[in-house]
């Protein structure tokens, strides 16, 4: 049962997760082929992180891995942190995150904000640096820690099954041919398709996003092929991926900005060079469709990065 203290925080700030309004991105659009970006910056915690993190943390609850004195253990790149760092915030519950000691200054600030203790790893072994730390950690005191894996939880995925897809067929009314997300856990990409699939079944072209190059300057998604492989990924899920240069993805920031006054992270603006892609696809070949993507977080916790100012 959850305690009077948890259920305040329910019906308070985490009810707000989730619900994210669905806008239409004028400068990716196409005659006939229209782009729409879930804005998941309106979540309380600023990103899409926040819907698995709550949902991972109630799974841990409902299984009793997750009690009053243990603290939540997990590595980040810095959303999935704050999302864990603002909920047991809201719980009282201590958190430890292991973190590459590369992420922004403002996403270092946030977290210890909320009180979140932070393990800073190499940044040159990225975000799965911090994951063989975490690892590491967890296995010297296992008794100590409620160590939910983001990478390897099917809670995560579950989360956008359970949500973010119903509420982009709902806001498409079932038009959504086309959908696209980067991967960094690939649980975003993961639970939105298949529950696009089970609902609209072959109707819909489901495609990743990923970095071109292993070092890339795309914070919150992973080079696949030169990196560990998140336990829930599913190489077969995606009916292709499409590559993305770090510059393409900073500049497609700075535009959604300056054009549309859309504010957002880097990795956002990789799923929108991807989105616009596949628009474009659809006008020289004569077809129409509706393509969705995910705005992940907003710019906020970048504004440190000198691409901003080119």
């Amino acid at each position: 049962m959850i305690a009077a203290a948890e259920r305040v925080a329910e019906s308070g700030l985490l009810a707000r997760i989730g619900g994210t309004p669905l806008l239409r991105i004028q400068l990716a659009s196409r005659a006939g082929a229209t782009v729409w970006a879930k804005a998941e910056f309106f979540n309380p915690g600023g990103s899409v992180k926040d819907r698995p993190a709550l949902s991972m943390i109630r799974d841990g609850e409902e299984r009793g891995l997750l009690v009053p004195g243990k603290t939540l253990l997990d590595s980040t790149s810095g959303n999935t942190g704050i999302a864990y760092a603002m909920i047991c915030a809201a719980k009282g519950y201590r958190v430890k995150l292991c973190l590459p000691e590369n992420a922004s200054p403002e996403r270092k600030q946030i977290l210890r904000a909320y009180g979140a203790e932070l393990v800073l790893t190499s940044a040159a072994e990225g975000s799965d640096g911090a994951f063989r730390v975490c690892q590491e950690i967890y296995e010297s005191s296992p008794d100590e820690y409620f160590y939910p894996n983001q990478y390897g939880n099917p809670a995560n995925w579950r989360a956008h099954y359970e949500t973010t897809g119903p509420e982009i067929l709902e806001q498409t009314g079932r038009r959504v041919t086309h959908f696209l997300a980067a991967l960094g856990t690939t649980g975003t990409f993961t639970g939105v398709t298949r529950r696009l699939r089970q609902e609209l079944g072959d109707s819909v072209e489901c495609y990743s996003v990923q970095p071109a190059s292993p070092l890339h300057g795309i914070e919150g998604t992973k080079h696949m092929p030169s990196s560990i492989l998140p336990g829930i990924y599913d190489p077969e899920l995606a009916d292709d991926n499409l590559w993305v240069e770090t510059e393409e993805a900073c500049q497609m920031a700075r535009r959604l900005a300056r054009e549309e006054g859309l504010l957002v992270g880097v990795s956002a603006a990789a799923n929108v060079v991807a989105a616009a892609r596949v628009a474009e696809r659809l006008e020289r070949e004569g077809r129409t469709g509706e393509v969705v993507t995910v705005l992940c977080d907003g710019g906020q916790k970048y504004l440190s990065e000198r691409f901003w100012q080119e």
